[in-house]
């Protein structure tokens, strides 16, 4: 071979090293990629070599996506069919997905950038199908993450209501919007929000669960903080500022001052009682307030309402003086007493003792009920310490003024029992006269402990007046009085020595019980219980007895059967001495003492 040949096969060889300077896949590697026939390769039909192999594969990795990893990736949509949009991602082949997930996005077209999820790598055709989903639900989790984190505002589109709030949707993701989050006032009218977009902070995200929290008042808190600050500064006791009613409550009412809020509270309301704030404010009405105080550091303001009228009592006619007759409402009512508005913010109080002509105080709410209107009597006036008291009894005359009259001593009468105590009864005999009772003079016979064994609340009494008290406005009663002492005729019937056939009744502690009769229960010591066998009665025994003690003062009675037969012994006694005596000159015969003998024999025998 000559050396020319050799030059030219060497030519010939070398050119090929050169080429790859200016080839297709280093000046434009993206379509060389694109064209490149993976089909050939694969079957071995265009043989690559390894230094061609590596730059290519060097090409795929700088160029092409991976789709073996779960991360989000921009395309491009190149094609929308009917059903799918065809996404170009820079792999090996292009991907599809459905255009239900671009509901969203009505408008999608061909060249737009989308951000994808790849869902399945290769279908078995070779697609790839992927995710715009998916890509946006990871894409939206990391923007809110990082919103929560740095407290960045996002938009959110406000989508409808819920219980307690409202659903939000940012970025894709449906988070909660407390109702008390909507605006630093109450939201009255939540419909009014839906379907606008506003700005929200993240405040809370529960990944566990994930949930997400927005809020709108937390953007506006810290800029009326500063309004807040800047109006107090320039608050002055006393000043008065107009303001709308931003909120009712059982205590008061919060008034909108124009960026800070302030509260009357309900006594500041009215300077009459007023039950609920309600019946002087409503909601956004426009009113004027004075400050009454307030707290920079608390950003606190206290209002008042009836501050800007004059004090009723300063009102007050002038002519109004104590004994004055009166007309007003009753507005509060308390055991003690009840309160009488006899003008707007003027009250005076009805004691319980000044409702009644009674001694027996009892409960206000016995005479009066909250809203009757009353006419009362002014007792006391103090206009400097503004305070009133009222009478009602004093409208009617006193019924202790002719009370000799009507009730003098002796005089018999029927009341009512009010009232027991442990030693009496307390009858009414109208209103306003009470008289007592006491435990002793309620009967003749019985031993009563407590007046209720005798007699009960409500119950009607016939009554003696036994002693009268003007002065003391006091009655002394009797009910016993009314009957005749029975012991006035049992002191005859039941006299000393007196016998009586009974039956014991009870054996009792220290002898027995014998009823004579209802009134008259007698006792028989131990002792006079011994029969003439000297045996002893027992219960349900009847026997005859002496009554050897009687007592009307104490009503005590004391009976004896021992004494019975102890008189026959001591009459037969009597008669022999007096025989012995009548013939002492005459000579005693044999059966004198034998008669005197056995008489002794049988009274020691009764005796023992």
């Amino acid at each position: 071979m000559s050396e020319e040949t050799k030059n030219t096969d060497v030519q010939e060889v070398e050119a090929p090293k050169a080429a790859p300077a200016a080839s297709p896949q280093q000046e434009n590697p993206e379509q060389f990629l694109k064209d490149f026939n993976w089909h050939n390769y694969e079957e071995g039909i265009d043989p690559i070599a390894d230094s061609k192999l590596e730059e290519f594969e060097k090409l795929v990795a700088e160029n092409f996506v991976d789709t073996l990893n779960d991360e989000v990736v921009d395309g491009t949509v190149i094609n929308i069919t009917d059903r799918d949009a065809i996404i170009d991602i820079n792999a090996k082949s292009e991907g599809v997905i459905s255009l239900n997930e671009f509901r969203y996005n009505p408008d999608l077209k061909v060249g737009d950038k989308v951000e994808v999820l790849i869902d399945v790598r290769e279908d078995a055709t070779g697609q790839l199908i992927l995710s715009h989903r998916k890509a946006r639900v990871i894409k939206a989790w990391d923007r809110v993450n990082n919103a929560h984190d740095t407290g960045e505002i996002v938009n959110g589109f406000v989508k409808c209501r819920t219980k307690g709030g409202m659903i939000v949707d940012v970025f894709g993701i449906e988070a909660f919007l407390p109702g008390s989050q909507i605006d630093v006032k109450p939201i009255r009218d939540y419909d009014a929000y839906v379907g606008k977009t506003m700005e929200f902070k993240v405040v809370k995200i529960n990944h566990e669960f994930k949930n997400v929290v927005v809020s709108h008042k937390a953007l506006i808190e810290a800029d009326i903080e500063e309004q807040k600050k800047e109006i107090i500064g320039q608050l002055e006791k006393g000043q008065v500022l107009e303001g709308t009613v931003k909120n009712v409550t059982s205590y008061g009412v919060f008034v909108d001052l124009g960026g800070v809020d302030g509260l009357i509270h309900i006594t500041d309301l009215s300077w009459s009682r007023i039950n609920h704030p309600n019946e002087i404010v409503e909601l956004d009405q426009k009113l004027n307030v004075v400050i009454l105080d307030f707290d920079e550091a608390k950003t606190r303001i206290q209002l008042g309402l009836k501050q800007l009228k004059p004090h009723p009592w300063e009102a007050l006619d002038k002519e109004v003086k104590v004994g004055d007759k009166v007309k007003g409402k009753v507005v509060v009512i308390a055991d003690y007493g009840a309160f009488i508005e006899v003008e707007e913010g003027v009250e005076g109080l009805i004691h319980v003792s000044e409702m009644s002509w009674s001694t027996h105080l009892r409960s206000a709410q016995d005479f009066v009920k909250v809203g009757d209107e009353v006419e009362a009597v002014i007792l006391t006036l103090d206009r400097e310490e503004r305070k009133m008291s009222l009478g009602i009894k004093q409208l009617t005359p006193d019924p202790w003024t002719d009370i000799t009259t009507k009730y003098p001593v002796g005089s018999k009468h029927n009341g009512i029992v009010r009232n027991f105590t442990n030693f009496g009864v307390f009858v009414e005999l109208e209103e306003g006269i009470d008289g007592l009772i006491y435990i002793s003079d309620l009967s003749w016979t019985k031993k009563i402990k407590h007046p209720s064994d005798f007699t009960n609340v409500g119950d009607k009494l016939d009554v003696i007046v036994l002693e009268l008290d003007v002065e003391g406005r006091k009655l002394s009663l009797g009910h016993k009085q009314t009957e005749e002492n029975p012991w006035d005729k049992y002191e005859t019937e039941f006299g000393l020595g007196t016998k009586h056939t009974a039956t014991i009744a009870e054996i009792v502690d220290k002898g027995a019980t014998i009823d004579f009769n209802e009134d008259i229960v007698a006792f028989v010591p131990s002792r006079h219980l011994e029969k003439e066998d000297g045996s002893k009665l027992k219960k349900g025994d009847e026997a005859e007895f002496q009554i050897i003690e009687f007592s009307k003062e104490f009503k005590r009675v004391v009976a004896s059967h021992t004494a019975m037969f102890k008189e026959e012994e001591a009459k037969i006694v009597k008669q022999a001495a007096k025989k012995a005596a009548s013939s002492a000159n005459e000579k005693t015969t044999l059966g004198d003492i034998d008669a005197l003998a056995d008489l002794k024999a049988k009274m020691e025998k009764g005796g023992k």
